[in-house]
């Protein structure tokens, strides 16, 4: 896990922050102990977010045994970084276009200066079409050329065959987002299915919660092309990616277009609340440790990471 708090005080608006412990200070919160990060959104039973829950409100265990929560903010502005993985494989291109305007709004209206993102596509190859970058025009420019194939581009795994899904979520995880600070997502838009990756959905799945990274992924079907099976199979291996990592899947339809997907997970990134706390297991053995986070208020759902690994 991270050597320090992610929690920087500085770039909380005044009035938004619960008090935190120790007191704030005008810098970065740094310690040297192993603090557990959780990011976590809570709905209420109509599904609205809500967004004026304090420290008190929430109970965290780890393995069954009760944390002190000493990290809290809600309103979290603090700086994220969201990688956006594209599925350009022919079940879903014929959305492309659908995808790059969608996309290109997220980008517009999510991203602000302290941002920034990543964009890849994966088909047969996984290829990153820009680098982590703040540059707004950068993102834009590339979502515009983004396709199967680019000679100018060195994939990052060469073609073996089928949809390199997990290879993709796996590459992000442990290549692109990991030691990065702040909060983390991947946005993810295909249709679920892997055909082809060398690596496993439970390892594409560690990858992401070592980078504390949340999954957000988007199911959508060809339904000219695809039978009913082949969608829930999809549909089902999205929600095994974003579940244990605090995100969770939307399946694209007429009642829920792309473009209102994009606009829910703009909205859940701002309705985040940040906890840490030291775990009562100091044993530094690289052991997953399940994660139980609730609210004591009645009716309150929170939705959060099931899990992390212990550092090393």
């Amino acid at each position: 896990m991270t050597l320090a708090v992610l929690l920087s005080v500085c770039a909380i608006p005044a009035g938004a922050q619960d008090k935190l412990d120790p007191p704030r200070d005008p810098s970065p919160i740094r310690v040297d102990v192993d603090v557990v990060n959780v990011l976590c959104t809570v709905r209420d039973w109509k599904g609205a977010f809500v967004t004026d829950l304090n420290k008190t409100d929430f109970r965290i265990r780890e393995d069954g045994k009760p944390q002190e929560i000493r990290y809290f903010a809600r309103e979290v502005d603090t700086p994220f970084t969201v990688a956006l993985l594209l599925d350009v494989s022919g079940s879903v291109a014929r959305i492309l276009d659908i995808e790059r305007a969608a996309a290109s709004r997220f980008f517009t209206e999510v991203l602000r200066p302290t941002d920034q993102a990543l964009l890849l596509s994966f088909a047969q190859n996984v290829t990153v079409w820009q680098e982590i970058t703040s540059n707004l025009s950068k993102l834009q420019t590339a979502l515009r050329v983004i396709g199967p194939f680019d000679a100018n581009l060195t994939p990052e795994f060469r073609p073996h065959g089928g949809t390199l899904l997990y290879e993709a979520v796996h590459l992000v995880g442990g290549r692109k987002l990991a030691n990065l600070p702040g909060r983390k997502a991947m946005v993810i838009v295909t249709d679920g299915v892997d055909n082809g990756s060398t690596v496993t959905a439970d390892l594409a799945i560690k990858a992401a919660q070592q980078a504390d990274a949340v999954i957000y992924a988007i199911h959508y079907e060809d339904n000219a092309s695809s039978s009913p099976e082949y969608a829930a199979e999809g549909e089902s291996a999205l929600d095994r990616l974003s579940a244990p990592t605090g995100g969770r899947t939307f399946h694209v339809g007429w009642t829920l277009p792309l473009k209102a997907i994009f606009n829910t997970i703009r909205e859940e990134m701002r309705s985040q609340y940040a906890i840490g706390y030291t775990s009562t297991n100091r044993v530094k053995d690289g052991n997953y440790r399940r994660l139980e986070v609730k609210t004591t208020r009645f009716g309150l759902k929170a939705q959060a990471r099931q899990g992390y690994y212990a550092p090393r």
